[in-house]
């Protein structure tokens, strides 16, 4: 019943964001309804259309991940972004480094290695500075995006900066760093399947070992799970290092896979639609696929709704949709929890009678 509950909820919510998306389109003298059919058709009828639903689903899963990972041990991990950031400038600089040196599959995995460290570092110092000092981590972590933003912003105008020190930006990377695509004329890359299993994997680490099981004792009640010998402080650490993994492989993907170089301020908005996605599934892994391929489709809507002809549909329309739809998913769960807790106080009292 529960379960039936979570679901309801958020394709509701999702139902209501897409609804009040549709009406503002009413402000633009647009017919929603001819407008939406049109979108769907070009998305349908397109191959590469729809390949980049699961391109914009792929980092995406991660981010969400990220989220949900530390959710579990309730803990709230808002920097996934800067941990993004900095598993892209990993990525990056291991391939600039390395291309020309080593062969493409032994590239690949060192930068995929070298972007989930980077993220776990960034990750595992939030961890500790709630371990030690019992900081805010949803404070740490959101204040850790603009260090890595103004970090990245300054690598990129020394040492990362491309070679004609023009732009900000890095080199492209050469073709041999390059993700293999999967589905002939799309840009869908192997980072889809590495996306997929690893939220397997994490589903099953959660659900079907000692440290998982840990993680979660201690998100229900840290003081019981110290009692019963969970040092809580030291899953902190680890929940936010693999946490930080999982953000910085959303930056491996996204450069060895799609963009092939590091811009200032590259995907600044893939963290905090990785929240959403991340309450959209409930924190669970298997719905982090889900709903970001849901949330890939919904840029892809935008975007293809933006480029219809004789229309003056703004690309804003993109943001606008995606983030109309997450507060509407954030609004459910603060509507889900309240009605969950009225109900359990309904049921307290009848027993108590």
């Amino acid at each position: 019943m529960k379960r039936f509950n979570t679901v309801f909820y958020n394709v509701a919510a999702v139902i209501v964001g897409l609804v009040i998306s549709a009406c503002l389109l009413l402000f633009m003298d647009v017919n929603p309804i001819e407008v939406c059919g049109k979108t769907l058709g070009k998305i349908l009828t397109d191959r590469y259309n729809l390949g980049e639903i699961f391109v914009k689903a792929t980092p995406l899963i991660f981010t969400s991940l990220a989220f949900a990972f530390t959710y579990k041990a309730n803990l709230f991990n808002i920097g996934a972004q800067g941990q993004f950031t900095m598993g892209a400038v990993a990525a990056v600089s291991i391939s600039l480094a390395l291309q020309d040196i080593v062969p493409t599959p032994i590239l690949l995995i060192l930068a995929l290695l070298g972007s989930f460290i980077a993220g776990a570092v960034i990750g595992a110092l939030i961890g500790l500075a709630k371990a030690k000092f019992q900081a805010n981590e949803f404070l740490v972590s959101m204040m850790s995006t603009y260090v890595i933003s103004a970090f990245v912003d300054y690598l990129l105008r020394t040492s990362l900066q491309e070679t004609k020190a023009e732009y900000l930006q890095t080199d492209a990377i050469a073709k041999s760093a390059y993700l293999p695509n999967i589905i002939s004329g799309t840009r869908v890359h192997l980072g889809l399947i590495l996306a997929i299993l690893v939220a397997v994997g994490v589903s099953v680490l959660l659900n079907k070992t000692s440290l998982g099981f840990r993680i979660r004792a201690v998100g229900k009640n840290r003081f019981a799970a110290e009692l019963a010998g969970i040092p809580s402080s030291r899953i902190y650490v680890i929940s936010f290092l693999i946490a930080g993994g999982l953000a910085g492989l959303a930056g491996f993907t996204e450069i060895n896979g799609v963009q092939h170089m590091l811009l200032r301020e590259f995907n600044s908005s893939i963290g905090s639609f990785g929240i959403g996605i991340a309450i959209l599934a409930n924190g669970n892994p298997i719905g982090c696929i889900f709903a970001s391929i849901l949330f890939g489709f919904l840029n892809v809507m935008g975007t293809t709704m933006g480029r219809l002809p004789g229309l003056s549909i703004p690309a804003s329309i993109i943001e606008l949709i995606e983030g109309i739809v997450m507060t509407c998913v954030i609004a459910s769960y603060a509507v889900r929890i309240y009605v969950d807790n009225k109900r359990e106080k309904q049921r307290i009292r009848k027993a108590g009678v």
